[in-house]
């Protein structure tokens, strides 16, 4: 095999359409570990509209949107001195890291928020390694924090990380401003495009490379279907775990607000394009990132079979016993969104429903609204399940996406105790009613 060029650490921020891409990427070996020991939350501006507008006022972690890639391996512990200088509390959630209930940063539910002007210490190991999102969880201002630019990427790398050429980190967003520039959380996200590189943002691999795209979501609502040409990509881990290496349906998978995915490709002779997918009859493609194939092949490797699975989510989850529960997304229009008719903004003093630790539980989530709802599952993992409960996906899911008119059916085992979130994983819809939690232990 060809030698491996040097370690390059490369971010780059990419502003299309309304849609704002930051994307880190590696050549050679994995990066260095990088967890900062501080981690400080507070007003920023940014150049997001064309001139003369005035920089854009924001939240930003370390001054930057989003927050520094945040880098360690599995077994070492994450260890961070987190301040807020915002003027409201906020908190620093790590949802897809399985934390202890009292480090999952779930503000109000499992510990309190941080106030102005305070600090929190954070000292964890995260028991799985993949790819995630750290953000707020405050809840009903987690929209306008999360909109308004906190949010950042964590990566758990595994023990024996697979062999790729070119690891490229990208975070999706989406920026909706006013004519002068300001953050507006109401209305169509504005075409912007000063202040970054234009868009698509360009990568080079040589022919027969290998490739690892990890893609996030990290917008308030919107979700995002994303299209690669060029090459047929594998689906190799899904919301931080791996999965069966599996081929997207026509070369095009949704990412709601917050999932992440993570692809594995090797290049081919013309450039590989992941774009974002027009939403309407006729509207075109927009390419996101393009890896251009240049310089000479390189050697070719074995079809990739995926990655291992992880060793502490089970093999089989016992559907004879285990504990069911269903539960009623319903509202919208006039009507406030609502759990099973219950409306609230915030915690409620019951949960949803309560199972002791180790038990296996299945759940439906019936969806009678008129739109697409997207629910987050709290400190956990779980399978859809096939319709006749005779067999599951072969990935796991924390981020649940419900079609209108439509129930679907997971399991997972209750294994990390404490008061979990079961709520909307779009931070307005949370606000305006779907907000619930679960009780382990």
């Amino acid at each position: 095999m060809n030698a491996r060029p040097p370690l390059r650490l490369d971010r780059r921020v990419v502003l299309l359409g309304g849609v704002a891409a930051t994307l880190w990427s590696w050549r050679g070996a994995a990066a260095a570990v990088e967890t900062p020991r501080r981690l400080t939350a507070a007003p920023a501006a940014l150049p997001l509209a064309r001139p003369p507008a005035a920089p854009t006022p924001l939240f930003a972690y370390d001054g930057t949107v989003p927050g520094p890639l945040i880098r360690l391996r599995l077994g070492d512990e994450l260890r961070l001195r987190f301040a807020n200088r915002l003027d409201a509390p906020t908190t620093l959630s790590f949802p897809g890291l399985r934390l202890a209930n009292a480090l999952a940063g779930v503000g109000s539910l499992a510990g309190p928020a941080v106030a102005p002007g305070s600090e929190a210490e954070i000292r964890a190991a995260p028991p799985d390694a993949g790819f995630n999102l750290y953000m707020p969880d405050v809840g009903a201002a987690t929209a306008a924090q999360l909109a308004s630019g906190l949010f950042g990427p964590i990566v758990v790398e595994e023990p024996a990380p697979p062999d790729v050429d070119l690891e490229a980190v990208v975070v999706l967003s989406e920026w909706r401003l006013d004519p002068a520039g300001r953050l507006s959380h109401d209305g169509p996200p504005t075409l912007i495009a000063a202040g970054a590189s234009a868009a698509p943002q360009r990568f080079s691999a040589a022919p027969g490379a290998r490739v690892r795209l990890r893609l996030a979501n990290a917008s308030a609502a919107r979700a995002m279907m994303i299209a690669a040409s060029g090459v047929a990509p594998l689906i190799v881990a899904i919301d931080g775990q791996p999965s069966a290496a599996f081929a997207p349906r026509d070369n095009r998978f949704p990412i709601a607000p917050g999932a992440r995915f993570e692809l594995i490709f090797d290049m081919a002779d013309a450039d590989v394009v992941f774009a974002l997918r027009g939403e309407a009859e006729g509207e075109p493609d927009r390419p996101l990132v393009v890896f251009a194939s240049a310089d000479a092949p390189t050697p070719a490797r074995p079809a990739f079979s995926g990655l291992p699975a992880n060793p502490l989510l089970p093999a089989a989850i016992d559907l004879a016993r285990a504990r069911r529960f269903a539960l009623t997304l319903s509202g919208g229009g006039d009507a406030p969104l609502a759990i099973n008719g219950e409306s609230l903004t915030d915690w409620s003093a019951k949960p949803q429903f309560a199972v002791p630790l180790g038990a296996p539980v299945a759940l439906a989530l019936a969806n009678a609204t008129a739109a697409t709802q997207t629910m987050r599952l709290g400190g956990h993992v779980a399978r859809l399940l096939h319709a006749l409960d005779d067999g599951w996906e072969p990935y796991w899911r924390d981020i649940l996406v419900v079609p209108p008119g439509k129930t679907i059916r997971l399991a997972f085992v209750a294994d990390n105790p404490g008061k979990w979130p079961i709520a909307s994983a779009t931070p307005a819809a949370r606000a305006a009613g779907l907000c619930g939690w679960f009780m382990v232990g």
